[in-house]
């Protein structure tokens, strides 16, 4: 059924469908920013430099992307209930391993299974909620899946930091995988099945034209460069080194570490749900799409890190806190693309315009936050065993760059309409 002929979605079945997504996505966001918490966990315990503690944190996203283009396909063929239930099992499987594991190939492995196994978790939300809600609703609709993910993220600061004052970090993966586990049931049992994928994808070649026909568009590749060097950047820092950049930088004592990490999630919270709100209003009232106002915001997050790398709020602990803040809410912006681009793709292809862009998000995503230490690692650790605050200078300005270029290129395609 097409969105512009779905009657009004009733009350019921919109927590139905939207509560048992969001509920998955709040664990994979959870388990995508842990490691920021547990760091100094696995350092003292297996001796990790920055860069093997970033290509662990960063297995994660590498299996996550890797599953992206076929996933697109899965769920336009088969829809987002089914698939997310099953890859859960995956991810619940990956969070008992990681609990077991005894050395450090292992936790790769582990953490490229959790990967694997939530890396539906948004794309299938976003799907569900193409097939089920107004079209006008989806900017707001994903605005709140968002939330979620950052209320996860505020989950995995100082809730995990008091949980390990009970247990350690692999009873905190044991916890992990018995609620991945009610996730898949939730998803599997609660959510109403609707079989539009197989009615507009009749045959699995088809789907994979359907990709072609997304990855061969000028308006899929003007936005995305845009979105996917912004949202890799924040993904990549949020995820794992605005940690140690707050221990070994800002001087952070482990518990103030855990406290700026809970409010840089809290900003992300307030950041899914009010950019959402702005796309949608702003739209309807001043006929401004989602695109311009990611472009505006994704620009003010690119001064935010700049603050960040130039180390301009050093010595004041009000200012660190402050621009770390705007750092997590301006990043949220970043989502507003996925929106835009859904609108500019016949519905058919939904999946597979928010798998692509999600693919590259996570491919870069990975590249990033193992680039990001293995830059740190060029300096030498400095006299307490911390990371160079040059390193992370050299190591987060490049990634600015990026963000820049990519910026550029967006501004000189205006031709090419998203």
């Amino acid at each position: 059924m097409s969105n512009n002929t779905a009657p009004r979605l009733a009350p019921m079945i919109a927590i139905r469908v939207f509560v048992p997504f969001a509920l998955g996505y709040f664990l994979s966001y959870l388990y995508r920013v842990v490691n920021a918490v547990i760091a100094p966990d696995l350092v003292t315990d297996l001796g990790l430099g920055a860069s093997a503690l970033g290509l662990l944190t960063a297995a994660y996203f590498l299996t996550f992307a890797a599953f992206q283009l076929p996933l697109g396909v899965l769920l336009d063929h088969y829809g987002p209930r089914t698939i997310e239930a099953g890859l859960l099992v995956f991810a619940a499987a990956g969070a008992a391993l990681f609990a077991l594991a005894p050395d450090t190939p292992t936790l790769v492995i582990a953490r490229g299974l959790i990967g694997f196994g939530v890396s539906a978790c948004l794309m299938a939300a976003f799907k569900a909620y193409v097939m089920w809600f107004p079209k006008e609703r989806l900017a707001l609709v994903n605005g709140f899946q968002m939330t979620a993910g950052g209320l996860g993220a505020l989950a995995a600061t100082q809730p995990v930091e008091m949980l390990l004052g009970i247990t350690d970090w692999r009873g905190v993966f044991w916890i992990l995988a018995g609620l991945t586990l009610v996730s898949a049931l939730a998803i599997y049992f609660i959510v109403p099945e609707r079989h539009s994928g197989r009615h507009e994808d009749a045959k699995l070649r088809d789907a994979w034209t359907g990709v072609a026909a997304v990855f061969t568009s000028a308006t899929f590749w003007r936005a995305a460069p845009l979105c996917v060097f912004s949202q890799a950047t924040f993904l990549s820092i949020q995820g794992l080194w605005s940690g140690p950049w707050l221990r070994d930088v800002a001087g952070l004592e482990r518990a103030d570490v855990a406290t700026h990490l809970f409010w840089i999630a809290a900003a992300m919270v307030a950041g899914f749900f009010i950019w959402g709100i702005v796309a949608e209003r702003v739209q309807k009232l001043y006929d401004i799409k989602p695109m311009s106002v990611a472009t505006f915001g994704m620009a003010c997050f690119m001064g935010i890190q700049a603050i960040i790398t130039a180390e301009l709020v050093l010595g004041d602990p009000q200012l660190i806190l402050g621009v770390w803040i705007a750092f997590g809410f301006f990043a949220t912006v970043g989502i507003l693309p996925y929106a835009a681009m859904s609108q500019a793709f016949p519905p058919a292809l939904a999946g597979r315009v928010n798998t692509g862009l999600n693919l590259l998000v996570f491919v870069l995503a990975f590249a990033g936050q193992w680039a990001v230490g293995a830059v740190i690692d060029l300096w030498p650790q400095t006299a307490n065993g911390g990371y160079s605050p040059e390193g992370f200078q050299a190591a987060f300005g490049f990634m600015l760059g990026l963000q820049l270029l990519a910026m550029v290129w967006y501004l000189s395609r205006r031709k090419v309409a998203v």
